[in-house]
């Protein structure tokens, strides 16, 4: 799955909601707001996204108890499924294993998490306590093929907003039981990873796409043009994959 980062925060909620429910996708229906994270949520389901994606409250700091009450609302509020989207280096706060299994465990269409933590341990983990049935996507691309070693289901990639096809391959690859040809991809593919972060996203993949004529470079503030050598790093990481003549 292409990760939501090109509409990020700075982006109008509703110019969000056109564009994210004009795609057949899990839409970006977070708040550190649980009342606009509810509006945002209703608003997407009705708009036929087909699940919703929602964020730890970032800037609050709530407790796992404010955590489980936040993503509950979220849940209580619509049929569609939810995801969890755990990111405690935006957010700070980390959802605990136990808070993920109370809130799969009371809310039915809680059905999966985006974990960002980069923790490779964690799926076998959830598996214990959910089962292999509750989705667990990576976050992270960097960690996501030991991520589905560890019993992880999939990505929601930065990088594939970029280079989709390499990803694709990988991941059919790895289901295949190629490990061979997915870890050759994913070597292949680590120098883009790695420099998709070099400054706050998405300011090096809007400028990676923009390079590959896919869309513009510009972001809103505070977001802002990524520096001289951020560019020359993003694009020789493009080169290095063969994305870039």
């Amino acid at each position: 799955m292409l990760g939501p980062r090109p509409l990020t925060v700075p982006v109008a909620q509703s110019r969000r909601l056109q564009l994210q429910a004009a795609r057949s996708q899990a839409l970006g229906a977070g708040s550190n707001s649980t009342a606009e994270a509810v509006r945002l949520a209703k608003h997407g389901a009705a708009a036929g996204a087909d699940a919703v994606l929602i964020v730890s409250p970032y800037y609050n700091k709530p407790t796992q108890e404010g955590l489980y009450q936040h993503f509950s609302a979220v849940a209580k509020a619509v049929s569609v499924p939810v995801i969890v989207y755990d990111i405690p280096g935006r957010s700070i706060v980390k959802v605990d294993d136990a808070t993920m299994a109370r809130l799969a465990a009371d809310h039915a269409n809680i059905k999966g998490i985006k974990d960002a933590t980069a923790d490779v341990g964690r799926p076998t983990r959830l598996r214990n306590l959910l089962g292999a049935d509750f989705a667990q996507l990576s976050g992270e691309d960097a960690t996501a093929l030991p991520y589905l070693a560890a019993g992880g289901h999939g990505c929601i990639s930065v990088t594939a907003n970029i280079a989709p096809k390499l990803l694709s391959e990988m991941h059919a690859a790895w289901a295949a039981g190629d490990i061979a040809t997915a870890q050759s991809i994913n070597e292949r593919l680590m120098p883009l990873h790695d420099s998709m972060f070099c400054e706050a996203s998405p300011g090096p993949v809007k400028y990676a796409a923009e390079l590959l004529g896919i869309c513009s470079a510009e972001t809103r503030l505070p977001l802002c043009e990524i520096a001289p050598a951020s560019k020359a790093y993003v694009e020789a990481a493009l080169r290095g994959a063969g994305l870039l003549n």
